[in-house]
């Protein structure tokens, strides 16, 4: 394990000073190469996916697990879009000069060596790998047991392209075989080598790194998202939403698991809007001024506030006003991605001041928390933290800014 972060540490000192078109070479190559083997990728991935099968794995594992020609093709999109977007390496975000005559700029650099430890995906080993390229970071992957034949696979198509592009290291994306527990746990205990550590994963893995890990990660974490309608909402384009929010994909980390709506709405809007959503096969739990309401709901439990579902299962909850889903928010939510539907833009920018979360979403869907729709090709995950990045964390979320300081023969004197 070590031996591996050593390596990529080595390759992240090469990597931070490529050039931008020989990186851009690079992944190309690396999506040209995904295509070309694409039935490799195929034979690979089925080993895995009859072995899930055995194993009892639920469906919704085992269509994570899976790769399609329509998933390929979507990872190769993926990597182009990124190839087309600006290297952040070296971009000035912020200038001054002193009284001194001192110029003080600040500017973008690779963290060094990412790793990611992710489970089932199989599109995350080479989104990470495509990432970290171009923002001149070395990638340590290490995935999980279930889909072992489908990353190593994909890990060695992008290494055999990598290899014939002249100025890439060779370590500059390596995959950990290990997929044993002792192997994790090192890997999050490879401080010096590590710059920063992304868990993608369910509960467990991040009750881990979070108690084991001494290196600094992001957390991936949970995405209990919440939609607020307010009493000003435009009706149709309330419900619109929220069944979107809900409905067009309920196993992902964008999807609103829990619906509050103002008081005022409870018996003119809100019945309408949970028999379309009992008409698309979800099961509303409801407070009681809900079940009041639409008596067909479960009696939600307090456990139903803080639970994501990631099922066709939705919370449901009347608030007195904007001050009470605030706070409800506040309390149960997880940072992720909440949204507000409003027509009062007052009330709507109080709401993306007072919440705090990775994205805030006003008269949208949080089905649009997603680095692909916010323009970053791929996402290395969604940080439901503040520090060093919020939400869907693209190029620029795999830098720092360092401070570059021109002077004319100034020296300090106190």
């Amino acid at each position: 394990m070590i031996d591996i972060c050593r390596a990529a540490k080595e390759a992240a000192a090469e990597l931070r000073v490529l050039r931008t078109e020989v990186k851009d070479t690079a992944l190309n190559a690396m999506a040209d190469a995904l295509e070309t083997h694409r039935e490799r990728l195929i034979e690979a991935n089925a080993v895995d996916v009859e072995k899930a099968r055995a194993a009892g794995v639920s469906a919704t594992l085992v269509d994570r697990l899976t790769l399609t020609d329509s998933r390929i093709a979507g990872m190769v999109r993926a990597i182009r879009v990124i190839t087309g977007l600006p290297d952040p390496v070296g971009l000035g975000v912020g200038r001054q000069e002193r009284p001194n005559g001192l110029v003080i700029e600040q500017v973008r650099e690779p963290l060094g060596v990412v790793a990611v430890i992710y489970e089932a995906r199989p599109n995350v080993t080479a989104d990470v790998a495509a990432l970290c390229l171009k923002s001149g970071n070395a990638a340590v992957l290490r995935g999980s047991s279930i889909a072992y034949h489908s990353n190593a696979a994909i890990i060695e198509v992008l290494q055999e392209a990598l290899a014939g592009v002249e100025g890439v290291p060779d370590n500059a994306v390596q995959l950990i075989h290990d997929v044993s527990r002792e192997a994790a746990l090192e890997l999050l205990r490879a401080k010096g080598y590590i710059d920063l550590l992304v868990p993608r994963g369910g509960p467990e893995l991040i009750r881990t790194v979070e108690e084991n890990a001494t290196v600094p990660t992001v957390i991936d974490g949970d995405g209990n998202c919440h939609t607020y309608v307010d009493a000003t909402a435009d009706r149709e384009m309330a419900t619109a939403i929220v069944v979107n929010a809900k409905t067009s994909r309920p196993s992902v980390c964008n999807a609103m698991e829990t619906l509050l709506v103002h008081r005022d709405l409870a018996e003119e809007w809100l019945p309408g809007a949970l028999d379309e959503l009992k008409g698309l096969g979800v099961e509303v739990r409801g407070c009681e001024r809900v079940r009041a309401v639409w008596p067909a709901a479960v009696p939600a439990e307090e456990k139903d506030w803080g639970t994501e579902y990631l099922d066709l299962i939705l919370a449901v909850k009347v608030v007195d006003d904007l001050d009470e889903a605030i706070t409800h928010i506040g309390r149960w939510g997880t940072m992720n991605a909440d949204g507000i539907v409003a027509r009062d833009i007052a009330v709507a920018q109080r709401f993306t001041r007072a919440v705090s979360t990775g994205s805030v979403f006003v008269n949208t869907s949080t089905r649009y928390s997603d680095g692909g729709e916010f323009g970053y090709g791929v996402e290395i995950g969604v940080s439901t933290q503040k520090l060093h990045s919020r939400g869907p964390m693209g190029l620029e979320s795999l830098t720092s800014v360092k401070n570059v300081v021109w002077g004319n023969g100034q020296v300090r004197v106190l």
